[in-house]
């Protein structure tokens, strides 16, 4: 059972009226196709005869009654933090022990990332797992997307989003605990624990903010570098140069024009679909379409938080709200917190150790063979492990 320290917490379920998911199905059918050139793929962006094939099944064989169902098992609560609505989930172990951790997420994704994670860290003994490595999960939607709803007011950036999450934990009665994100949750997992060190245990990231290689390097750098991180560098720089060329347009128009975007993927399910669902193919250890990947029903709950929630615009918004910040330009400070990073190899950016070590306490770095952006769901086992061992390397070397 969940204690609940503070009264302006209050208990929240996801209940979509049918009304919605009658007017869904009926956009799907009178979807408008736009022509398409022949024989470019995905290079264009998301194939037509691809996103058939999803509208199809989401249309007819996807099952949000049950997808909301499995969601409904999670107890979940709302709360105001900062004046803006915050939704979360708080999953408390039977370890009583357990460490209490917040995972965030990122964009486009949502709580419905760590479906397969919540149980084995919650409930190690029931996976298989040590009962030592336990931890009460709590899982926000960042302010402005999924069932947080749109933010109110502007200047929703991720440092103000991590002092809303540090608030949050507060109020749950946790005084110690440790922080795990990628994509967004990344950058304000690590705000907290370089903010907050003495609440802050450790944070674990999937992905470590400006640690890649955006300049090309020099002889003299490469020089000082092992052969690997040498052979990594190389290709951290190449990876860099790919990103700017052909995958950045999404972040200039959300960094820019959110509201602009807004009307579209607010008003076509199927553009709101082809938003996201081409990413989860870019940013993914895929072969050639997400479901590689990623599983199609997930991918589909993930687009339905926005989709119902209409928070295609209020989402965007982060990426602008950090672009005219005060501190737009200048590298985040440094992180006196231990950090452990899960490398995925087809991630966005290829994380630099070297670099890294500037402005990190770096006590775990761990790259695996496979996987990509969302870790959570592409290889949730691989995560998992990876932060129970972080955890139990920080909880040994902890004085008695």
């Amino acid at each position: 059972m969940t204690t609940l320290p503070d009264e302006n917490i209050h208990p929240f379920r996801i209940r979509i009226p049918q009304g919605e998911l009658d007017d869904l199905h009926e956009r799907l059918d009178r979807t408008r196709w736009p022509d398409e050139l022949p024989g470019v793929g995905w290079a264009y962006g998301i194939p037509r005869g691809y996103l058939k094939e999803l509208v199809q099944y989401w249309r007819h064989e996807y099952d949000w009654r049950a997808a909301e169902a499995r969601l409904n098992e999670w107890p979940q609560f709302t709360t105001t933090i900062d004046g803006a609505n915050i939704h979360f989930v708080h999953v408390r172990s039977p370890e009583s022990d357990a460490t209490p951790l917040i995972m965030t997420h990122g964009w486009p994704g949502s709580i419905v990332e760590f479906a397969e994670v919540v149980g084995p860290l919650t409930d190690p003994r029931a996976h298989g797992g040590d009962p030592a490595d336990a931890f009460h999960v709590v899982l926000p939607s960042i302010p402005g997307f999924g069932l947080s709803g749109p933010t109110q007011e502007t200047g929703w950036e991720f440092q103000r989003v991590a002092a809303a999450f540090a608030e949050l934990m507060e109020h749950l009665g946790y005084e110690r605990y440790g922080v795990q994100g990628g994509d967004w949750g990344a950058a304000i997992s690590r705000e907290i624990g370089r903010r907050w060190p003495d609440r802050v245990i450790g944070v674990h990231l999937n992905l470590l903010p400006n640690s890649a290689a955006t300049q090309e390097p020099d002889a003299h750098e490469l020089d000082a570098l092992t052969p690997h991180e040498r052979k990594r560098t190389l290709a951290s720089w190449e990876r860099f140069q790919e990103w700017n060329r052909d995958r950045q347009g999404y972040a200039d128009i959300q960094s820019t024009r959110p509201q602009t975007l807004a009307y579209g993927l607010t008003d076509s399910p199927v553009g709101q679909l082809a938003w996201i669902a081409e990413k989860f193919k870019e940013w993914t250890d895929s072969q050639g379409r997400p479901d590689d990947a990623v599983d199609r029903d997930q991918m589909l709950t993930n687009v339905m938080l926005y989709w119902l929630t209409g928070t295609a615009g209020s989402s965007a918004r982060i990426y602008y709200e950090r672009a005219h910040a005060d501190y737009w330009g200048t590298p985040p400070g440094p992180s006196k917190t231990p950090t452990a990073l899960a490398d995925f190899p087809r991630d966005n950016f290829i994380p630099l150790r070297h670099i890294a070590d500037r402005t990190n306490n770096i006590v775990q770095w761990t790259e695996y063979d496979r996987g990509g952006h969302f870790a959570a769901m592409e290889q949730p086992d691989l995560l998992v492990g990876d932060v129970r061992r972080f955890f139990r390397k920080l909880h040994e070397a902890a004085p008695e």
